[in-house]
């Protein structure tokens, strides 16, 4: 099931104005596509649905992965695209259009150095721990680690570099020509007005379908009883899109979950203090799954547990890692982490099982000690010991944005069922096809965010070229 988002054919379209490039959506890959497009020159105008531009990139912690960046030279970090490209290939199991994987890896850092040395956003490299997958430190952030920062920071920049934007309106019409060629776009106000704008090309930033319940259920049924933690705005417009021009598209039962969103209060507790050695536990008090795979994939073992929660477990050490976060300041701000000394009055705390508790985390003592793996497969050799004070939260099993989408080319161009590039139009984050592969599993940290930032930065790049030249693509 899709929207009621619908393409008008024709070679005509009676315009209120003509923009030579229109962006829908003010997420992170459309302000990136409009500061790309602005430096080349060119006029552009944004569309969004909100009242302001914030997107799921809002929702999530801002931070972006590059291999090669200024900021890992400066902090004496060895880094290459082709280190990056292996590590996404690998956790996604290979099944990844690798063309666009390397080509992602190649242009992350230039991402990373343009936002920070042409816009001045205030990104700096994160370090303390690596991220599941990653070979070294590549995550790159704002000071706050915080994804409302990170669109405050492009929202600036867009107001500075002269992008136009247009806000509470929703799109739900592309009109194209007979030779696929998108002139115009449809546009709903909030009073029920409608008006038409003439384009270009046109920059598909509207992000993917998490937020269509029909359309989830349809496609990743192993979702049903996942919480959705996105924009709203996800209704899977670009697939609708997609579909009526008969555009490719791949991995749509690909998705990002997480495993830590703290139930009943809707705020991430983000994977640092698993992977620094931290554990999930039911309400028996007993593991059930690696945990340091990736929190993608966990979302659904979490999902599996009775009543659909877990608690993350883990003690002082790892909170003082996670003291970095604002999410985490949220989480301590809401008093949903729960402090004690010893793990049967943790438990106590926590509703589940004291000795089930008791026995697990003396497990975990004697895998550290052993350095073997356990029977999930996962190793906590070179882990600290988890040691009072001990502190858990409550969790449940969420969907933050899908992963599957258009197929597009390394400038994101839209592909076409020959894999063809359309004359003019674009996508990028979650409109397009991710690098993740066909699941859950094969999502490593930050992937959202490079799709975005460097597909939107190609995207605009290409786009503003296109709409100079419309004759030369």
């Amino acid at each position: 099931m899709v929207p009621a988002a619908r393409v008008v054919r024709g070679n005509q379209v009676d315009a209120a104005i003509t923009v030579p490039v229109v962006i829908v959506g003010g997420g992170a890959t459309g302000l990136c596509a409009a500061l790309a497009v602005r430096d080349a020159g060119v006029d552009v105008l944004v569309i969004e649905r909100d009242r302001q531009p914030m997107g799921t990139t809002a929702m999530s912690t801002g931070l972006i992965p590059a291999a090669g960046s200024t900021l890992q030279h400066a902090a004496g970090v060895a880094d290459s695209a082709d280190l990056f490209a292996r590590d996404i290939a690998t956790k996604a199991k290979h099944k990844v259009d690798q063309a666009l994987v390397q080509r992602l890896a190649e242009e992350s850092a230039a991402t990373i150095d343009w936002l920070v040395e042409r816009h001045g956003v205030a990104l700096s490299l994160v370090d303390g721990f690596i991220y599941p997958g990653h070979s070294v430190l590549r995550m790159h952030g704002m000071p706050g680690r915080s994804g409302g920062e990170f669109m405050g920071a492009l929202a600036n920049a867009c107001a500075a570099a002269g992008v136009d934007m247009l806000t509470d309106s929703v799109v739900d019409t592309l009109h194209v020509s007979h030779e696929n060629r998108v002139i115009a776009v449809g546009i709903v106000h909030p009073d029920g007005a409608r008006e038409v704008i003439g384009c270009g090309a046109l920059i598909l930033a509207c992000c993917g379908f998490a937020g269509n319940q029909a359309m989830v259920r349809d496609l990743i049924p192993e979702l049903e009883h996942a919480t959705f933690h996105g924009h709203p705005g996800n209704k899977g417009d670009a697939i609708a899109w997609g579909q009526a021009l008969g555009a490719a598209m791949a991995d749509l039962a690909a998705y990002q979950g997480h495993a830590g969103l703290a139930a009943g209060h809707g705020i991430p507790i983000l994977w640092p203090l698993i992977t620094e050695g931290g554990i999930q536990v039911n309400r028996a008090g007993q593991r059930f799954a690696n945990e340091a795979a990736g929190y993608s994939e966990q979302a659904v073992e979490v999902l599996r547990q009775e009543g659909h929660v877990a608690w993350s477990v883990y003690d002082a050490a790892r909170h003082r890692i996670m003291l970095q976060f604002d999410d985490y300041q949220q989480a301590l701000s809401a008093g949903c982490i729960l402090t004690a000394d010893s793990p049967e009055a943790l438990a106590a705390l926590a509703g589940i099982d004291a000795a089930g508790l008791a026995a697990t985390i003396a497990e975990t003592h004697a895998l550290v000690a052993s350095g073997a793996p356990d029977r999930f497969g996962r190793s906590f050799a070179g882990k600290a010991p988890l040691t009072a004070p001990f502190h858990a939260v409550k969790v449940t099993g969420a969907l933050f944005h899908t992963q599957g989408g258009l197929e597009v080319d390394g400038d994101a161009r839209v592909l076409d069922g020959q894999r063809r590039p359309f004359p003019n139009l674009y996508a990028g984050g979650g409109a397009a096809r991710g690098i993740s592969g066909p699941g859950a599993d094969g999502y490593m940290a930050g992937n959202g965010l490079l799709t975005a930032t460097t597909l939107g930065r190609l995207a605009g790049r290409h786009a503003a070229l296109s709409a100079a030249h419309p004759d030369e693509r």
